[in-house]
């Protein structure tokens, strides 16, 4: 959980409003978009992107 301390947002590639992930998110207050095909693929360490958890986009805004 110690990644979760510094994650400004999560983007799960599965998962629904009452995934786990999705649950976590909420605990930490962290915005949280779910069921993001290709996420893991696309999304790599370093990359800055922007999650708008009330429209469901996650837009990549570049690299660090």
């Amino acid at each position: 959980m110690a990644q979760l301390s510094v994650a400004g947002a999560l983007v799960l590639e599965v998962g629904g409003p009452s995934s786990h992930g999705a649950i976590v998110a909420r605990e930490f207050g962290l915005p949280c978009v779910v069921n993001v095909g290709g996420a893991t693929r696309r999304i790599k360490s370093g990359d800055e992107v922007h999650v708008d958890a009330d429209t469901g986009v996650v837009e990549f805004t570049g690299r660090t």
